[in-house]
């Protein structure tokens, strides 16, 4: 039972992290606003597809992986 609270525990830091981190990048100026991100608007509906962002994001997270990875390897 121990063992099934330090992960409830740790979910929930890690939940916490990741809100903390979305509403960051949500102030962040230029982000989901980049050359390449597609918006449809119609009367009452707005489809938005960050293609841009999606791709930049992916690149900075893979160098950061990267990074912390080899610190931890050596």
């Amino acid at each position: 039972m121990e063992e099934m609270g330090k992960w409830l525990i740790l979910l929930g830091v890690l939940l916490v992290i990741i809100g903390g981190a979305m509403v960051l990048i949500g102030k962040v100026p230029g982000i989901g606003r980049l050359p390449g991100d597609i918006v449809f608007q119609r009367d009452n509906m707005t489809c938005f597809f960050p293609i841009a962002t999606s791709i930049l994001l992916s690149i900075v997270l893979t160098v950061l992986l990267n990074i912390i990875l080899r610190i931890i390897n050596r």
